[in-house]
């Protein structure tokens, strides 16, 4: 991912605050940083086995429902080319605290009467996840590094976490608070204790600085780095990236919806959701442990992909009968594939200021990419009237990825003129 803090400096009065933070406050930065990768799915999330009575409730056609996932995902990728600047201007916890405030807000106006409130919510949750996307892996690195690693696994499951809870609780939630919209809003508070929580870790790090003081400055960049728009490695890496991640968000926007238009009742048809979200834990953890040990990482490649289209296949031939074992294989790939995006944005790097520009290049182009994914496939579904045509697009896009994943994995750096 993006990280806000690799070319930043704090100002001084900062980075006593921070120091004095880490040593005084440890349980308040650990709560904080759990709370808010609670927040980074399970707003979009929540929303996948409730799409139905959302159009429903908005005469929404099929194309038109897929905006309320795919404008989240538009505004994750624009939001992530700001976050570093105003990490800048405010500080990291600030804006991490601001994210999680807007990010109630836009939970909330979701469900507010008019439609267009629900697209203009869908804006606002999205570009708030995209600053916390970008923030938490920086400050991770900044104030844990020896324990980077364990950290950031820490984060990773706790968003998985915040997105399996809020996709099983979707439904019994709707029935429990009359209707869709007291499910969606109920995610608010969750957000809203974050914020809490964070509350004191921003006033403590601006304390001392004047009134428009920056947080911090710009560190002098490298001038010679390679230019990524013309390298076919970081292209490969790139499209790698936005290629999984537009099935991962294609699942998660109409997975619920094909089980239910096979006769498979709503609160199931979340649950396999669920769990689909619950064992991308495992791809995640396991296929990136593997990939650093290997100089190359083509198979892995292929691997994730084929366990996508195992899955996918499974969708398309007998949805309901082995919904549990399909939601395992796409659940699986799909962890493994991120896992392997970000990891491969390390491996093809020559240094860490490359990464850091790799993982820009990669994280907002693959958001905009993936934005297509359900929107596309929501229009294709309306036009012929069911999930085969849709399905098989999503088989060509799981080739595409293992194509994508032996390019990728091949063992060159950026810049190291063996890319071709």
């Amino acid at each position: 991912m993006i990280d806000a803090e690799e070319e930043l400096v704090a100002a001084p009065p900062v980075a006593a605050a921070r120091r004095r933070l880490r040593a005084g406050h440890p349980a308040l930065l650990l709560a904080g940083i759990v709370l808010a990768a609670l927040n980074m799915r399970a707003a979009l999330a929540g929303v996948s086995p409730l799409l139905g009575e959302i159009g429903a409730h908005f005469h929404l056609a099929a194309a038109a429902s897929s905006l309320v996932t795919t404008i989240p995902l538009i505004f994750m990728g624009l939001g992530s080319i700001a976050a570093p600047k105003l990490a800048a201007r405010w500080g990291t916890e600030a804006v991490l605290c601001g994210a999680l405030v807007t990010l109630c807000g836009g939970i909330v106006l979701r469900i507010a009467p008019p439609m267009v409130a629900l697209f203009v919510g869908c804006a606002v949750v999205g570009a708030s996840i995209a600053l916390l996307n970008v923030l938490m892996p920086g400050l991770i690195k900044r104030d844990f590094p020896e324990r980077a690693a364990g950290m950031t696994a820490l984060y990773s499951t706790a968003m998985i976490l915040g997105a399996t809870v809020s996709a099983a609780t979707a439904v019994p939630l709707e029935n429990a608070l009359g209707g869709w919209q007291g499910s969606l809003v109920s995610w608010s508070l969750l957000a809203a204790v974050a914020a809490v929580v964070w509350v004191p870790q921003a006033l403590l790090t601006r304390r001392g600085t004047g009134h428009g003081t920056p947080a911090a400055t710009t560190a002098p960049a490298p001038q010679d780095g390679p230019k990524l728009s013309r390298s076919p490695l970081a292209w490969q890496v790139t499209l790698f990236m936005g290629s999984q991640s537009l099935v991962a968000y294609v699942i998660i926007a109409w997975m619920p919806t094909i089980f239910t238009d096979h006769g498979m009742d709503k609160a199931t048809a979340g649950l396999v959701f669920a769990f689909s979200t619950l064992v991308q834990m495992a791809g995640s953890f396991v296929v990136p442990m593997l990939a650093g040990r290997m100089r190359r990482q083509r198979l892995l490649g292929v691997a994730v992909a084929a366990l996508m289209a195992c899955g996918v296949t499974g969708l398309l031939l007998a949805p309901v009968a082995g919904a549990w074992l399909w939601a395992a294989l796409l659940g699986t790939g799909q962890g493994g594939a991120l896992g392997l995006a970000l990891t491969m944005m390390v491996l093809r790097s020559g240094d860490a200021h490359t990464a850091a520009r790799l993982s820009g290049m990669s994280q907002s182009g693959g958001y905009l990419l993936a934005a297509a994914g359900p929107l596309v496939l929501g229009a294709v579904h309306q036009a012929t009237g069911g999930w085969t045509v849709p399905l098989l697009l999503l088989l060509a896009v799981c080739a595409g990825i293992a194509l994508l994943g032996m390019g990728a994995g091949r063992d060159r750096r950026i810049g190291d003129g063996r890319q071709a």
